[in-house]
């Protein structure tokens, strides 16, 4: 082998490493964006982290107890793991520890002084204990600090040495601070702002080709529809994408569709959005690709294609491709959609992505309502869960809606009260879940509203 050879060949698997690295960081900061996979990333971080720091300190400073971390331990998860939930404020953290601390030495105290000391080395006298969390219960009840955590600082104390619980309930308060100080920081800084460091969506997908295919009514709805996803960024842009076959006339025709592709670009720049064309020959998907690649587009929105209720084949091959793509049903060439539907099927890259969408679409004035279906009531309370973890990145109000409906008939019942639909490919299903329940884009054929199904692309 020679040396050009064997150059040539560590180049080729320097690229495909690189492709797979890029590949795997893709599919983690998909897997990533589902919240309840970035909450147990972050306890799996965090809580671990702080427990030894704090262990450090305490092996530094002998007056400290070892008693201090099992509450420590199981009020850091309780924090990082609903961070908007009912125990998810640092300052009742820190005063409920504190509190249930304080009650406990108040109980030994009192105690002592009835009973005297109680027999035995670890001994714990049950007056004391019974006392500690009646004391708890009632102070943290008063002062509207509520923490589970303070039962276990209240009765802990109880088998300190008779001469520390005075140092216990100080490393309680001064810890627990320390504690509560990273989960704000976190919480403030990384968690309330995810969507602008995780979803993709919100930073990208600004740069729109839209292929200018079906009737010119749909077509040229379509690249409204694109031309107002890329209105909401700074840098946003369209490129409309004409298709010509291979042939003799090819030059003849690729002149009069950008004749009408420059007409309807004009419209696009004069609403403020940077429009540009493009014209490729050849076979459709592959000329699509092709011009996603060339224009350095990060979004497809494409007309909807259908062929007895399933996607064409072209549709279908822009969904494979790379980038993140849109298929755009218009019932008419009404552009007005201001009142928005996302129905979501499950957390993840794709629910974010869609109601990314929804809220440029429907603008600052629009409504937006996100829903999910659920097949029986045990389902309702962590599909509100769900809901509520989607949207509570979204800088506006979302109205949500978890219906105990089957899809089809919900938006059958439902649909006319919107402008648009927006709905998933189901892309990230499996081809034996597809089979037996099809897409819910295949089941609304007949929903008179405009619909969008997006997907999420395979770079």
């Amino acid at each position: 082998m020679d040396r050009e050879t064997l150059l040539a060949r560590v180049v080729a698997v320097g690229r495909r490493v690189r492709r797979i690295e890029r590949r795997e960081l893709t599919e983690f900061r998909r897997w990533v964006e589902n919240t309840n996979n970035l909450i147990h990333l972050s306890i799996l971080l965090f809580v671990p982290l702080l427990i030894g720091g704090v262990t450090i300190i305490s092996n530094a400073l002998t007056e400290l107890s070892f008693l201090l971390f099992p509450p420590l331990a199981s009020g850091t998860y309780t924090l990082f793991a609903d961070p908007e939930g009912r125990y998810a404020s640092p300052v009742k953290f820190v005063v409920g520890l504190t509190v249930g601390a304080l009650a406990g030495w108040a109980a030994l105290e009192l105690s002592l002084l009835v009973s005297g000391p109680p027999a035995g080395t670890f001994g714990v006298l049950p007056a004391a204990a019974a006392l500690s969390i009646l004391l708890t219960g009632g102070a943290t009840w008063a002062l509207g600090v509520e923490e589970p955590a303070a039962f276990s600082t209240a009765l802990l104390v109880l088998v300190t040495d008779r001469a520390t619980p005075q140092s216990y309930v100080l490393s309680v308060a001064v810890f627990g601070a320390l504690v509560a100080a990273v989960f704000y920081v976190w919480r403030e800084q990384f968690y309330e702002k995810r969507a602008r460091y995780l979803y993709s969506t919100v930073a990208a997908d600004d740069r729109v080709l839209v292929p200018m295919r079906g009737p010119d009514w749909s077509s040229e709805t379509t690249a409204v529809f694109g031309s107002r996803l890329a209105a909401a960024h700074e840098a946003g842009r369209v490129v409309l994408l004409g298709l010509v076959d291979d042939g003799d006339d090819e030059r003849t025709e690729a002149t009069v569709v950008t004749d009408h592709l420059e007409s309807v670009a004009e419209s696009v720049r004069a609403a403020g959005v940077p429009c540009e064309v493009v014209v490729k020959e050849g076979a459709p998907v592959t000329a699509t690709l092709r011009a996603v690649s060339d224009t350095g587009c990060d979004l497809v929105v494409t007309p909807y294609e259908a062929d007895d209720g399933a996607l064409t084949d072209f549709v279908r091959g822009v969904f494979r491709g790379p980038s993140d793509a849109i298929a755009f049903r218009a019932v008419d060439d009404d552009c007005d959609w201001r009142r928005v539907l996302v129905l979501v099927a499950r957390p993840g890259d794709t629910a974010h992505a869609m109601i990314d969408f929804a809220e440029r679409i429907a603008g600052e004035e629009g409504a937006l309502s996100v829903c999910t279906c659920i097949g029986s009531e045990v389902e309702r309370r962590p599909a509100e869960t769900r809901l509520a973890n989607l949207v509570e990145t979204v800088d506006r109000p979302v109205e949500t809606r978890v219906a105990r409906s089957d899809v089809t008939a919900y938006l059958t019942a439902n649909a006319r009260s919107y402008d648009l639909v927006v709905v998933g490919s189901s892309g990230d299903r499996s081809a034996a879940s597809r089979f037996v329940s099809p897409p819910t884009f295949e089941r609304i054929a007949e929903v008179e509203t405009d619909v969008a199904v997006v997907d999420r692309g395979d770079p």
